[in-house]
């Protein structure tokens, strides 16, 4: 590997610098005990202990996270047999067309998803809340894994399958013991992106809520609206934390995924 040019390092320095400095900004602003983002007067942990003792953030924050895992819980068994799907067709056109229709569902835009999902919920008569944000992120998320599975499902030898069904295993056996195992960190991969994109998503939730239910996203562009206040910086705050969290929950999960097939 080529070793980076000072040019380069400097531009990588400061891609990460334009992209990370607003948060940063925004984070360390929620510290401020003098209540505005222009004079830092002295450090106060006063507008997270406001996020904590409202009730009605907390039940928000409650509900972004159950979305967001049962969402990605779901997505990731629907995404990983998809792939599977994909993966078993035999012919090449059919295939490369179920690539295309899944590829279309990520590169479309969140307000042309949310809108259709709204049309749709209104259309059938269901009520907007828990439900439909639910639908709408699995809907969402299902692509997304099924691209992190994808490559670990095309890169397994098909030896492997054939070996298995000469021992005499049973199409679940094989699914079981072979498939699923090897292509567990493509799994956790997905997992870990969409839960990471169920709780970041804006607009499509903002088509979905309803009915007293929210989601923190939805709720920080509320409160923005009436003006800009610290809480917002905490609560902000707060889900970078959790982001974060995931990101290196992925990492470590892949990383120990990593050492177990080099220890075998």
């Amino acid at each position: 590997m080529e070793k980076l040019s000072p040019i380069s390092k400097i531009y990588l320095v400061l891609v990460f610098v334009i992209l990370y400095a607003p948060i940063f900004y925004l984070i360390f602003y929620s510290f401020n005990s003098a209540g505005n983002m222009n004079d830092f007067e002295s450090f106060t942990w006063e507008h997270y202990a406001a996020v904590f003792g409202d009730s009605r953030l907390i039940v928000i924050l409650i509900n972004t996270i159950l979305v967001a895992l049962l969402s990605g819980l779901l997505a990731t068994i629907i995404g990983t047999f998809g792939a599977i799907g994909i993966v078993s067709v035999k012919n090449a056109k059919m295939r490369s067309v179920l690539l295309s229709l899944n590829n279309v569902l990520i590169v479309s835009p969140d307000v042309i998803i949310g809108a259709s999902f709204l049309i749709l919920f209104t259309f059938i008569g269901v009520k907007l809340g828990f439900a439909s944000v639910l639908v709408s992120h699995i809907a969402f998320s299902v692509p997304i894994v099924v691209l992190m599975v994808l490559p670990k499902l095309l890169e397994m030898n098909t030896s492997l399958i054939d070996a298995a069904r000469d021992l005499g295993a049973t199409k679940r056996d094989v699914l079981m013991r072979v498939i699923l195992p090897y292509i567990a960190p493509g799994i956790f991969a997905g997992f870990f992106m969409a839960l990471t994109y169920s709780l970041d998503d804006f607009a499509v939730t903002f088509f979905v809520t309803g009915n007293g239910f929210s989601t923190l996203s939805v709720e920080i562009y509320s409160m923005a609206r009436t003006g800009i206040t610290l809480t917002i910086n905490a609560i902000s705050g707060l889900i970078f934390v959790i982001t974060v969290l995931v990101v290196v929950g992925y990492y470590f999960v892949n990383n120990r995924s990593k050492q177990a097939k080099v220890g075998r």
